[in-house]
């Protein structure tokens, strides 16, 4: 069970913001009901990232995932879920318009999934559209530093905030907190300056490739449990090797099934007898 998480709700935004500067904070994405009944008893944080695309979906990018999608997932994160905060990511295109567009699209995701909050890329030029859904009761956790939303912008999956740009990533993360966001995600940033952002906002910093010295840390589920067989970041440990596991499995009953070993006499009906 997580460090001061209460055991009779879920955790809220503010529950999450008051553990600035205290016990870390534990995330990890979940996009599937099952999934989200083994990590929530772990976890303070369940994210239904957008990252879905690509891990359950096998698209590309991130770029291809639509509010459909993200809602289909989410429910069945909550489905699976009773402690931790649900926190789900507004997509590419739901929100990148104005604050309007994205209150409707934050809005409909809450409303269908029961989500406590949203999560939306972007600092200083979100800085509007996170005051303005902050302040009509949607919950907002922002994503600076490397936003996969943007990749193209970026020209791949790099590193962001390296000598002169650390100012940007900087201002991002300050402005977001100062904008109403009660925690923000540090995506794949030197650890320097994670750790002087950490100690510079007053909301919680939740690390990916950053530092151990931000306030909590995520990954995706996939990644750590070795399920997912794309590419391998530098700021993922493996706990497990799933994968491999399952590979195993499938291959041992494709020779049973084939050696016709499978189904034996433990695994039929007779013609008399229960079941």
């Amino acid at each position: 069970m997580s460090a001061n998480a209460p055991s009779s709700r879920r955790l809220s935004p503010p529950d999450i913001l008051a553990r600035k500067g205290g016990a870390p904070i534990v995330c990890l994405t979940a996009y599937t009901t099952p999934i989200a009944r083994i990590a929530d008893p772990h976890c303070d944080i369940l994210l239904v990232g957008d990252s879905l695309g690509m891990v359950v979906h096998g698209l590309p990018s991130t770029l291809g995932v639509t509010l459909e999608m993200m809602i289909l997932h989410g429910r069945a994160v909550q489905r699976g879920s009773s402690h931790a905060l649900l926190v789900i990511d507004l997509p590419f295109g739901s929100y990148e318009e104005g604050p309007e567009q994205a209150f409707r699209s934050a809005a409909r995701v809450m409303q269908e999934t029961g989500a406590g909050a949203v999560k939306l890329e972007g600092g200083q030029h979100m800085a509007e559209t996170i005051a303005f859904l902050v302040a009509r009761g949607i919950p907002v956790m922002a994503h600076v530093g490397l936003t996969p939303q943007a990749v193209n912008v970026f020209g791949g999956y790099k590193v962001q905030g390296r000598a002169a740009d650390a100012a940007r990533v900087r201002a991002d993360a300050r402005v977001a907190a100062q904008a109403g966001a009660f925690s923000v995600v540090l995506e794949k940033v030197p650890e320097r300056l994670a750790r002087e952002i950490s100690e510079d906002i007053a909301i919680p910093t939740i690390g990916i490739g950053a530092s151990a010295a931000c306030d909590g840390q995520v990954l995706v589920i996939d990644d750590m449990l070795g399920l997912f067989a794309g590419f391998h970041p530098k700021f993922v440990r493996r706990y497990a090797e799933l994968g491999q596991l399952a590979d195993a499995a499938v291959a041992a009953y494709a020779e049973d099934v084939r050696a016709r070993r499978f189904p034996g006499p433990d695994h039929v009906f007779a013609d008399d007898g229960p079941g």
